[in-house]
């Protein structure tokens, strides 16, 4: 029987609709949440996600600011922005999306973002609470993901869990967030030697490589719930992710699928984060 598939779209829907209720509850008090994002230069996916996300914010009841700036801005007048943003009451989450041009520092400019506003969780603070099991603003996408494995209604406790991957964006964090469930969690790279042997063990797999037929059906236990992170495009040019989505349907228990899985949730855990962000702004 082929695998059940694990629907972004519709989980996005309703924990978007949630996060709409608290933003006009906040609203109601004068506290209105507010998200900034800063697009520097005109990579034209860049510019997709960034309209996206606009786009959720006036969807669900939150205030939010684009500013573009050519891609001759300075770093230092990129972290004042920051800085000035920082200081702005009515924003309680900053994002500044990446790639950003060559001459200015990510690090920099990530660090530069006040902790508290920090609504993409890439700080290295953020990334320490995470490590140390603290309370915090998560990154969105393996936020994202701990959700959907959650919409499937199997408890991870005792689970045994493989990410492939080693990103500081997904594959570490996700790592963390499948421990503090009470996962066993393995993380497999481009040094592990057979990734299969690992996976084949594996109740919950968690590819975010970006690289397509990445997982394969002969590498999956079966009945094993399948999260594909990955966005990449097939020869005729259709969107599709890190997982022989097909063939491993097949065998495994639940799949996410591309487009339509984790996408959708990206931005809906972003929304999470600054209605958080806002919450813990009145609470101060």
């Amino acid at each position: 029987m082929p695998a059940q598939l694990i629907d972004g779209v519709a989980l996005s829907a309703q924990l978007r609709a949630q996060v709409a209720q608290r933003a006009a509850a906040l609203t109601a008090k004068g506290q209105q949440p507010g998200l900034a994002v800063i697009l520097v230069g005109e990579d034209p996916a860049s510019a997709v996600y960034v309209r996206n996300k606009v786009k959720a914010c006036q969807d669900n009841g939150l205030h939010s600011v684009l500013e573009r700036y050519d891609a001759t801005m300075t770093q230092a007048a990129l972290l004042q922005r920051i800085h000035a943003l920082n200081a702005d009451p009515a924003i309680h989450g900053i994002l500044v999306q990446m790639p950003l041009p060559p001459h200015i520092d990510p690090h920099a400019v990530i660090e530069a973002i006040a902790t508290a506003k920090d609504v993409d969780g890439f700080s290295v603070h953020s990334a320490g609470t995470l490590v140390a099991g603290l309370p915090g603003l998560r990154p969105a996408t393996p936020y994202g993901c701990m959700k959907l494995i959650e919409s499937t209604g199997v408890p991870l406790k005792g689970k045994h869990a493989v990410v492939i991957g080693r990103s500081n964006t997904v594959g570490k964090p996700m790592a963390l967030l499948l421990l503090q469930a009470n996962a066993t969690v393995t993380v497999c790279h481009s040094g592990t030697p057979d990734i299969g042997a690992h996976t084949r063990q594996a109740d919950v797999v968690v590819v975010a490589v970006g690289r397509r037929q990445t997982l394969t059906a002969d590498m999956i236990k079966p009945g094993a719930i399948v999260i594909d992170v990955g966005i990449n495009r097939n020869e005729a040019g259709k969107l599709c992710g890190d997982v022989d989505f097909a063939a491993v349907q097949e065998v495994a228990g639940w799949i996410t699928p591309v487009p339509g899985g984790v996408g959708p949730m990206t931005i809906t855990m972003l929304l999470a984060n600054t209605v958080d962000a806002a919450e813990a702004a009145q609470h101060d």
